[in-house]
């Protein structure tokens, strides 16, 4: 009797020991291609669901690793200085640079307000969003025209009345994960 149970148990200890090495065997092989592509897309199609919750709750953060002008030049900026926010008490438009003072205390301008007109469409095909919206501050109306991608990149495209426009390129963040630093508000 007790040698049966010596084999049983033995047997039942060699076989988890084989399931093991075979599952750390599967574990240590690489994904193919098709695979890897499928991952990706599955990871994507999860951010896209994501991020129509945190724009639907128009509670997010923009931030702006370059700011570009109507000319296209590229400027590198600091992301916890320079973003638009939008949340239910309204918006927020912010650029900032830590060389100056500046007229808000951190380099530049911040204009706060209230949100006007809101749309917002997706292209479940590409995976994308656009978010078109209009903010009335301080130091006047702003549209904004916001395009959105799964991965979390963003650009947003800033007009007055005035000519000229100003393009915010970085990454969208709900608002608890932004880290931002907001100057004074902006009066002239």
């Amino acid at each position: 009797m007790k040698t049966h149970v010596f084999k049983s148990t033995g047997l039942l200890l060699l076989f988890g020991l084989l399931m093991n090495l075979q599952y750390s065997n599967a574990q240590d092989r690489k994904l193919s291609r098709q695979e890897l592509k499928e991952v990706r897309k599955a990871r994507m199609e999860a951010n896209f669901i994501v991020l129509d919750s945190i724009l639907n709750s128009k509670n997010f953060v923009l931030r702006a690793d370059y700011l570009r002008d109507d000319w296209g030049v590229n400027i590198p900026v600091i992301s916890n200085l320079n973003f638009i926010l939008v949340n239910e008490e309204g918006g927020v438009l912010q650029t900032g640079s830590p060389a100056g003072i500046g007229y808000n205390g951190v380099g530049g301008v911040t204009a706060k307000g209230m949100l006007g007109r809101w749309e917002m469409t997706s292209n479940n095909k590409n995976l994308t969003y656009t978010v078109r919206f209009n903010l009335v501050t301080n130091l006047g109306n702003y549209d904004v025209l916001m395009h959105v991608g799964a991965n979390g990149n963003a650009s947003a495209t800033i007009s007055g009345l005035g000519p000229g426009k100003l393009t915010w390129s970085g990454y969208l963040l709900p608002v608890e994960d932004s880290r931002i630093y907001e100057g004074q508000i902006t009066t002239i």
